[in-house]
């Protein structure tokens, strides 16, 4: 706020005027200028092997993708990029990855201790001058719980590289920094031009990456909570109670699905063994949390398994995290409204408490404007491409969800293809976190009610 004086004001006194952008326009602005300095970067001819550098598309795409922690490749990350722009793909990965946690975080904190949202979010987002202590703790937690997750990752990988691989110190070092950091923030970026496909069959390998893929898509408010009260689950909030069941059951029937659908595919899980098998389903599963790595060929899967990984990318993760998608809470939110309508009850009741009537119309709200953008991409995507509609519909709800999973066409389409998907990731990066903050913390009561009426359903 600052203070200009009014001409037309009696006497001459200064009036205020607001300045600065509201918390959710200023993480979109942030997260813009993400993208344009990592695009800059990307195309010095330092970034990139080959002469001349990287074109503006492949560095907008692949800038745009490492920001919104999506994956999705429109070169080689190996073979077209040098040391120092993998290096910048890690920064923006990190970048993209704790801001996102961090606007997420304070977002949910305030909803659920009924701060003031105007004194706190616009005061901590604008002037930066009134409960800087509480945010500051927020900001030190999540980066301190951040660090010390990929820290950890980082030394399983390590030793796996160094001991199991023969890597010298320094490239085993550099290798599991960068993939430590691409899983925890779920973003799907490979040093490998096969991403993971050499490790399939390497659970010291697979496993360490999916379980830190698990706990950046948790969320930073259900990793606090675990941490405080892991011995109490009685005291976990239903939040945490949602994320942690939903999560559990879509890994369980996402690997049984498709680990069953895969099992005699020659060109997939065919040719492993049968634990083998058992362990690319459940990383396969795992990446459909908004990962976006891949242990085997994506696009020699079945039309099937495309279909149900569908479901579960564009399901995602848990909000406040590192996972994109609508969030399993969301998704949880629908389930149970479908279940209340179902049996003719009143309310929607979860884990022993009543869910507020307006989060239903949240929840909705979201999901309709997902399908939405991912209908529209998938349309102009089969005009602009020629590409058949599964294919498509898959690389809609990858950019979407930040998944960054392909059937490989993404690298073949032509460039206004790529920017329909450059367009969605940021979309889906903050679309559903902006939008749903918006509505949550919307403060528009009418006075008056209009007589009812219902129109025929079904």
């Amino acid at each position: 706020m600052r203070l200009r004086r009014a001409p037309w004001a009696a006497g001459n006194r200064p009036v205020r005027v607001r300045t600065g952008l509201r918390p959710a326009q200023a993480v979109v602005v942030g997260f813009g200028l993400a993208v344009a300095i990592g695009t800059g970067l990307l195309m010095l001819p330092i970034a990139a092997t080959g002469p001349g550098g990287a074109s503006f598309v492949q560095a907008l795409f692949t800038s745009t993708s490492a920001v919104c922690v999506t994956g999705l490749t429109v070169v080689d990350t190996e073979t077209f990029w040098t040391p120092f722009g993998q290096a910048v793909i890690m920064l923006l990965i990190q970048v993209g990855g704790l801001g996102i946690m961090i606007f997420a975080a304070l977002i949910g904190l305030v909803l659920a201790r009924k701060f003031s949202v105007r004194s706190r979010l616009n005061t901590a987002a604008e002037a930066k001058t009134v409960g800087l202590d509480d945010v500051r703790g927020i900001v030190r937690g999540i980066v301190l719980t951040a660090l010390a997750l990929e820290a950890a990752t980082f030394v399983f990988l390590f030793v796996r590289f160094l001991t199991g691989y023969g890597y010298p110190p320094g490239r085993a070092a550099w290798y599991a920094t960068f993939h430590a950091v691409s899983s925890f923030n779920n973003a799907g970026f490979a040093l490998y031009s096969d991403n993971l496909i050499g490790f399939v069959d390497d659970p010291f390998i697979c496993l360490p990456i999916a379980a830190a893929i698990i706990l950046g898509g948790l969320g930073f408010p259900v990793l606090l909570q675990l941490r405080k009260e892991l011995p109490r689950p009685l005291h976990w909030s239903m939040n945490t109670k949602l994320v942690l069941s939903a999560t559990v059951l879509l890994l369980i029937v996402g690997t049984a699905y498709i680990t069953l659908l895969e099992w005699d595919n020659p060109a997939t899980f065919g040719r492993l063994d049968p634990w083998a098998r058992v362990l690319a389903g459940f990383f396969h599963s795992v990446q459909t949390r908004t990962a976006g790595f891949n242990s085997v060929d994506i696009g020699a899967m079945h039309g099937e398994t495309w279909l149900g990984m569908d479901v579960l990318m564009f399901i995602g993760g848990g909000p406040a995290g590192t996972a994109g998608g609508i969030k399993v809470t969301t998704f949880a939110v629908l389930f149970f409204v479908m279940v209340t309508e179902l049996r003719g009850e009143a309310a929607v009741n979860i884990f022993g408490k009543r869910l507020p009537r307006d989060v239903h119309r949240q929840a909705i709200t979201v999901v309709i404007i997902a399908i939405a953008a991912i209908i529209t991409a998938t349309g102009l995507l089969m005009v602009l491409s020629g590409e058949s509609l599964d294919r498509t519909l898959f690389e809609s709800v990858s950019a979407f969800a930040t998944v960054g999973l392909s059937t490989g066409i993404t690298p073949e389409l032509s460039a206004p293809a790529q920017l329909v998907l450059v367009v969605l990731m940021f979309l889906g990066r903050l679309g559903p976190l902006t939008l749903g903050s918006a509505i949550a913390l919307r403060d528009h009561r009418i006075l008056y009610e209009y007589p009812k009426e219902r129109p025929a359903i079904g």
